[in-house]
């Protein structure tokens, strides 16, 4: 896709779709390509994400690029301030104070590209990510492949045994094909819920 960034001043980009959708190797291959343009670039990972390496992102193909990981979102403006892109990695990990830090790094004229679930594991609105979502400049919906019928999913789905989990679960739970599955919409399986939630 072609696009016309502003010649001057900050900006957001934002990644988003489901699991194994290539949000982070797109977020990977946007931070490469700005320090190719000469640019101090860096990314930034929830400290809780440490599922392949804690020193990189590393996408489910294989993809990796250094990174920084932070435990907050106050840690995120600390960690970037000064760089010129800066590369947000699970962004939905993040305390509603990621939606300030971000506004304050394009304040000082970074390029900001967030990238992320949009949904949760219930097909729920995730974190702070509808709120990026409407303030961002640029906005990308990746889509992944289902695991179920290979048409295009823009769903998570958390699995426990083979089977869907129960949404009574944390909405946190780091994982990969392990946990999960990409899933379109009529393979999507909502999960159960115990009785006493209902009630």
């Amino acid at each position: 896709m072609i696009r016309t960034h502003p010649n001057r001043g900050g900006w957001l980009e934002v990644v988003c779709g489901p699991m194994f959708s290539g949000k982070s190797e797109e977020l990977i291959r946007r931070l490469r390509r700005a320090e190719i343009a000469g640019q101090r670039a860096l990314i930034v990972k929830p400290a809780v994400d440490n599922r392949y390496d804690v020193g990189h992102v590393v996408s489910h193909a294989g993809s990796k690029m250094r990174a920084v990981s932070a435990g907050s979102s106050a840690d995120v403006l600390r960690l970037a301030a000064g760089y010129d892109a800066v590369g947000i990695d699970e962004v939905q990990f993040f305390d509603d104070g990621i939606v300030d830090a971000i506004e304050s790094l394009i304040a000082l004229g970074a390029r900001v590209v967030a990238a992320g679930l949009a949904q949760d594991f219930r097909a729920q609105p995730f974190g702070s990510m509808p709120t990026l979502l409407c303030v961002a400049d640029f906005v990308d919906k990746l889509e992944a492949v289902c695991h179920r019928c290979g048409g295009p999913a823009t769903l998570t789905q958390r699995l426990v045994d083979g089977r869907p989990a129960s949404f009574d679960g944390a909405t946190v739970q780091i994982g990969a094909l392990d946990s999960y599955e990409a899933r379109c919409r009529p393979c999507y399986e909502p999960g159960e819920r115990s009785e006493r939630a209902t009630a």
